[in-house]
């Protein structure tokens, strides 16, 4: 039976980071969830698409629409090997969710594997699971990492890193896509040769 892993999203949850992490590990045969508060399996989430282009910030333009195929309300931790967190604006609203707020807790709480990306540290921080972690996020989620008691690793690492710290795995951005999910599947017992 393969293992089961849990994504939380929400309306303008960036594309990539939402959709290529999904596809990633259903390739590498997980069964793969995705939920978001107040909807239900079969709705949408609007995404959006955020890209480096030589501004102060990432730009953004409007994404996919993304189909639901599990119930937000009927998530079960225990049936879940891992989480996965993507980044984009919706961590900002989602972070006032205190269900999910407490889903996180209890992953955290098991020591299962946790992924989050770029915003999606926002959550681990209103969950209060980051004190005493070294995390990466994208940069300007930095200050809330450091309030959270974290250690901010970027500076130290490139937007292509992943930044392993007990049972959690965090990247600044997509481009870290190869590396942030190679070392969440190592987390949760996959071995690749090659």
């Amino acid at each position: 039976m393969a293992k089961k892993l849990l994504i939380l999203a929400g309306d303008y949850v960036e594309d990539y980071e939402l959709m290529v992490p999904y596809q990633m590990l259903l390739m590498l045969g997980y069964d793969v969830d995705v939920v978001c508060p107040g909807k239900k399996p079969g709705d949408i989430v609007r995404t959006a698409i955020h890209d480096f282009e030589g501004d102060q910030t990432y730009s953004e333009k409007r994404g996919h629409n993304f189909a639901l195929n599990a119930d937000f309300d009927a998530v079960d931790t225990a049936a879940y090997a891992g989480l996965v967190i993507p980044g984009g604006r919706a961590p900002e609203y989602l972070r006032l969710n205190q269900r999910l707020l407490a889903i996180v807790r209890e992953f955290d709480a098991a020591k299962k594997p946790i992924a989050a990306i770029c915003h999606g540290p926002q959550i681990l921080v209103s969950a209060g699971v980051l004190k005493g972690h070294t995390c990466s996020c994208y940069p300007a989620v930095a200050p809330d990492v450091v309030d959270a008691g974290a250690e901010f690793a970027t500076p130290n690492a490139t937007m292509t890193d992943a930044v392993v710290s007990g049972h959690i795995v965090t990247a600044p951005a997509w481009p870290a896509h190869p590396a942030w999910i190679a070392a969440f599947v190592k987390l949760l017992g996959a071995q690749f040769s090659i």
